[in-house]
């Protein structure tokens, strides 16, 4: 695809106003009461169950979905929530095909495994359209704890720490609680505002404090939390995309898929978001993903993702590749981003060079070149942990691989300061892995701080 004659063509309300409903509307509708009892009756009830081992929080699969089968989806619910405070969320998100799903008994058997997702999320739905609580806070320690972060791991650690009776503080720098699951994930993945009922239903337990518009380095020190709080728990995620190191980064057009997705998530009328007649994305996770298919959705014509290594090195699982595919977008392997074309201060089209593996393995360009056409080029390779607001107080937190260093307990460097989530280095960088993070430390803090009041 050349340039010449091409004009950079962007703009809002491309469809008729009722197809943005539909193009939006749920990516897996959820299951009746029929058809979960009969999925239900399709797990085998493994003792010693695979599906267990794949979770990163260790739900009790088979024993949730008997619940289900015989007629209880709250009891199916408490036995998620206890081990994932936000499985509602996990069950719309998780990518279950590489997960619990891929080593599900029927998956190896016949292809086609029980459905644990649909299943997890017809349990948790139940209970919170029931607007039961499940859980009751242990009597108060007189402990205060501050939690950093308001995303999946700083909300799991506070829920669970609220549960053990201690009073938790939650600062984030965003007006809305949720992290990535409210500013990051897919619209269709996550309809009717779900991020936010579950944000809902886990502060409704009490003795959680939520301080918006609070971000380290900005009047908040990391010296005085610990000066004021028994403990600190840090949930920063990562605060940056990372650039495609080319000249004309800055050109109109080039954009954070990170931060127009969190746009688009919080916008009344997706009619008024402007999209690109031809949009490239650079980028090869599930953000390059997402991206892709909502642009065609919005009325993108061309979508296209390039990534640098072939379709099995891609962060984004096989199912999802799929997915983008079948909602019009185009996967180009082994390619990477050579030069950025623009004209009038705006992007027109980026150039890429064709790629191979070298000996080794490792990627060197083959000289190759060709030219995409480009109204939108949206950057989704990666996001990197910002240390900023750590900088002098934090200056004892000891980084690995430019994220925060923890132990097994999600202990850092510095003494009664844990972390968890994408901040954390060796991290998974799924809600399900920082979920399981925060319930971690959480566990950890308690721990300690009953030692030190006993000592």
């Amino acid at each position: 695809m050349g340039t010449s004659g091409t004009k950079r063509d962007v703009a809002a309300g491309r469809l008729p106003s009722r197809q943005y409903e539909e193009n939006f509307g749920d990516l897996h509708p959820p299951l009746g009461r029929h058809s979960a009892m009969v999925e239900a009756d399709r797990c085998y009830f493994c003792h010693d169950a695979p599906c267990v081992q794949a979770c990163p929080t260790t739900i009790d699969i088979p024993m949730f979905i008997r619940q289900i089968a015989t007629g209880n989806p709250n009891g199916a619910a408490e036995t998620i929530l206890k081990q994932n405070i936000m499985g509602g969320m996990c069950a719309r998100v998780c990518p279950t095909e590489t997960l619990c799903e891929e080593v599900c008994v029927r998956e190896i058997a016949e292809g086609k495994p029980v459905k644990i997702g649909l299943l997890q999320r017809y349990a948790t739905d139940a209970l919170f359209d029931d607007g039961k609580q499940v859980f009751t806070r242990a009597p108060a320690s007189g402990k205060r704890v501050a939690v950093v972060g308001a995303g999946p791991a700083g909300l799991s650690c506070a829920h669970r720490l609220a549960v053990l009776g201690h009073a938790v503080t939650v600062f984030d720098a965003r007006e809305k609680s949720g992290g990535l699951n409210e500013y990051g994930i897919a619209a269709y993945k996550t309809v009717e505002d779900f991020a936010q009922r579950e944000v809902d239903f886990i502060l409704s337990l009490g003795g959680i404090e939520i301080e918006a518009g609070k971000r380290l380095g900005r009047g908040l020190t990391l010296a005085q939390l610990q000066a004021d709080y028994d403990a600190v728990f840090l949930g920063l995620g990562l605060g940056a995309v990372n650039d495609l190191g080319l000249e004309g980064e800055d050109l109109e057009g080039v954009v954070d898929a990170v931060d127009y997705i969190a746009e688009l998530r919080q916008a009344k009328d997706l009619s008024t978001l402007p999209v690109g007649r031809n949009v490239v994305v650079v980028g090869g996770g599930m953000t390059a993903i997402d991206i892709a298919v909502q642009s065609k959705l919005l009325g993108a014509d061309e979508v296209a993702i390039v990534y640098r290594r072939g379709q099995e090195h891609m962060k984004a699982s096989t199912y999802e590749q799929d997915l983008a595919q079948t909602r019009g977008a185009r996967i180009k392997y082994f390619a990477q981003p050579a030069r950025l074309i623009g004209e009038n201060g705006a992007i027109r089209a980026i150039e890429f060079e064709r790629t191979r593996l070298g000996s080794g393995g490792k990627l060197e360009g083959t000289g190759e070149i060709f030219t995409l056409d480009a109204d939108v080029v949206f950057k989704a390779i990666g996001q990197t942990f910002v240390s900023d607001g750590l900088a002098g107080d934090g200056a004892a937190l000891t980084l690995q691989g430019g994220r925060i260093a923890v132990d097994a307990e999600r202990r850092t460097s510095l003494s009664g300061v844990w972390a968890g989530g994408d901040c954390v280095a060796g991290g998974q960088d799924l809600t399900v892995a920082a979920v399981e993070d925060g319930k971690v430390a959480a566990i950890s803090i308690d721990r300690a701080l009953r030692a030190a009041s006993a000592a």
